[in-house]
């Protein structure tokens, strides 16, 4: 088992605000992808990141959203679209979608819509 699946979203979530912040994009829209992701609304991340629910049980807990297949590209040298894991790829599609907002990517591009 990959050490990723028992972290809490909580403590990379900071990472991800960071990222994303640096390169002049907003926490709002951060969420908003993750929801868009995840099914996730507002107050039900907040809880997910309040108890320190681990990325395990935060994609068990998630309905995701039909268009994850149209995820494609790399994070960190692997293409997401080749990744075996289940829990594994999702983790990888939400790094990518953090990487196309830290992109300047148009919100609507990385919401598929």
């Amino acid at each position: 088992m990959h050490r990723i699946f028992t972290t809490s979203v909580a403590s990379v979530y900071p990472h991800y605000v960071a990222k994303v912040e640096r390169k002049g994009r907003t926490k709002d829209e951060l969420d908003q992808v993750i929801a868009w992701l995840t099914g996730f609304d507002e107050l039900t991340l907040a809880a997910h990141l309040e108890a320190g629910t681990t990325f395990e049980d935060f994609f068990a807990d998630a309905q995701l959203n039909p268009s994850t297949s149209s995820i494609t590209g790399v994070v960190c040298g692997v293409r997401v679209e080749d990744v075996e894991d289940p829990l594994m790829q999702k983790i990888r599609w939400l790094d990518k979608l953090v990487d196309e907002l830290a992109k300047g990517k148009a919100l609507e591009k990385v919401l598929r819509s």
